[in-house]
């Protein structure tokens, strides 16, 4: 006879519960199948609705009429809030569409817009090419019909830089996505389940203690999520050409973001099995979280593109920074340090989580 070890206990219930989880067609099909699906469909049709980001110079005339007719066009996203050097970091890879500057001149012509765009983003670069050309054509000609000589000019130069491809926006969306649905789903049907069949009830009646259900659970739904997300880089990666900047490297990192959000997630799916009576109100509750975090925390567009009333509901979610840090990671090579912004909110909602999942969780 072995004597009780509660190590081998808590590996023997994470085992269990893994295996649980393969079994369940539904666990699978929304936490696997489901994220592989969106990121085939998107990256075969592309990104859908288009918004240009073009960062303003910040020696730009805004008080010229061509600025007042560019600011809008509801396609082209202005920033003017960056300094000139991250607007050329952002340039070169890709985050950045075009840089421009409109220049007033003493004599003719009026004005000239100097536009800088990157050879990461050709596809959009060339729009806003057509739109500014179309833009100074009406403008020349209401202005000066003649066309001689020409009120506003154009000019351009390309910066190189690595493509951005809409897969790498899509992929970290989607496998935010998924671990959402892991931390959420899963642990809120497991637990209220656990203490429908009076299981954990059983346990007290063994020498195991209640951290090792805990932990024996959330290990189960670490490796099963893990497991996924290295499904869906490496399909991401050789089947549509996602970005891992550093290889290997990229790749352990984007796995040390998904523990931490799925850790996070799963605080959320605790406090809904201690506030559910029943199987049947997990769903609504679980979507009143994972919902707006799916709609509203770039998954499939970027936030940008929302409303700005609607912008900062969106950099509160924990989804929205989680998906943000997988990106630079993956296309900007970014280190965890690089991203502790990101990490410092994902933890503050951690706390916050399981401050509220301790008061709510119940045993029976």
């Amino acid at each position: 006879m072995k004597s009780y070890n509660n190590l081998r206990a808590t590996l023997s219930i994470t085992k269990a519960s893994l295996m649980s989880i393969f079994r369940s067609p539904s666990a699978v099909v929304f936490s696997l199948l489901f994220p592989l699906i969106f990121i085939v469909i998107f990256a075969n049709i592309g990104g859908g609705a288009v918004s240009i980001d073009a960062g303003l110079a910040k020696n730009s005339d805004t008080l010229n009429p061509i600025y007042q007719i560019l600011k809008n066009y509801k396609v082209i996203n202005l920033k003017k809030d960056l300094s000139a050097t991250d607007m050329q970091k952002n340039l070169s890879k890709g985050s950045l569409d075009a840089i421009i500057n409109i220049r007033k001149n003493n004599g003719l012509p009026a004005y000239t817009i100097d536009v800088t765009f990157t050879a990461a983003s050709q596809e959009k670069g060339n729009m806003l090419r057509s739109m500014l050309k179309s833009l100074l054509y009406q403008f020349n000609t209401q202005a000066n019909p003649t066309e001689q000589p020409k009120m506003a000019e154009f000019t351009e130069t390309t910066v190189k830089g690595r493509e951005y491809k809409y897969i790498d926006f899509i992929l970290p969306g989607q496998l935010g996505f998924s671990l959402l649905n892991i931390g959420v789903f899963g642990t809120a049907f497991v637990f209220l389940s656990l203490r429908q069949t009076l299981v954990i009830k059983r346990f007290f009646a063994t020498p195991v203690k209640k951290y090792s259900i805990i932990l024996g659970e959330m290990l189960a739904r670490v490796v099963f999520a893990l497991l996924g997300a290295i499904i869906i880089i490496g399909i991401g990666h050789y089947a549509f050409g996602f970005t891992l900047v550093n290889g290997v490297v990229t790749v352990f990192n984007m796995l040390l973001l998904a523990f931490i959000g799925l850790v996070v997630f799963m605080g959320f799916g605790f406090i809904i099995s201690g506030l559910a009576r029943n199987e049947t109100s997990v769903p609504p509750l679980s979507n009143v979280i994972t919902l707006p975090q799916f709609l509203l925390s770039g998954t499939f567009f970027s936030t940008a593109a929302f409303p700005k009333w609607l912008q900062p509901v969106s950099n509160i979610l924990p989804l929205t920074h989680l998906n943000n840090a997988m990106r630079k990671v993956a296309f900007e090579g970014a280190g965890l340090l690089d991203v502790t912004h990101q990490l410092v909110i994902l933890l503050a909602w951690g706390v916050v989580i399981y401050a509220i999942a301790i008061k709510t969780f119940k045993w029976e």
